[in-house]
């Protein structure tokens, strides 16, 4: 893999800073914004807060998501993993700390966590 000069890794996390509108609470790890939105959906948070880009913790770049402690519950199952998106475009996804069982019509928490690009190897 080539050498990404930081501001490269930045271009592609500014991107998800910058546009993100919603946070999906999903059933499995989804592909697609259709899959994020609908498919797997269990839940959603409409404007999470999406933090300033950094170093990451080994190598590259990250930005950190704020913890939600008001995301809304639509769907009754298991929730495995989150997705970012705006408009029709799925943005980033990945597994959450541990899974929590989620029933419609109540609320859910998620702690804070990172998007992080690591450097090319």
């Amino acid at each position: 893999m080539a050498f990404l000069n930081d501001a490269v890794l930045d271009a592609a996390l500014d991107e998800i800073i910058d546009n993100v509108t919603t946070l999906y609470l999903c059933s499995s790890e989804p592909g697609t914004y259709a899959e994020a939105s609908s498919t797997y959906a269990l839940g959603s948070r409409a404007t999470p807060t999406v933090g300033t880009k950094a170093d990451g913790d080994s190598s590259g770049r990250k930005c950190t998501v704020s913890a939600i402690s008001d995301g809304t519950v639509s769907g009754t199952g298991t929730a495995s993993h989150w997705a970012l998106t705006s408009g029709s475009v799925l943005y980033a996804a990945g597994s959450l700390t541990s899974t929590q069982s989620v029933t419609s019509g109540n609320t859910f928490t998620l702690t804070a966590f990172d998007i992080e690009i690591p450097d090319a190897a």
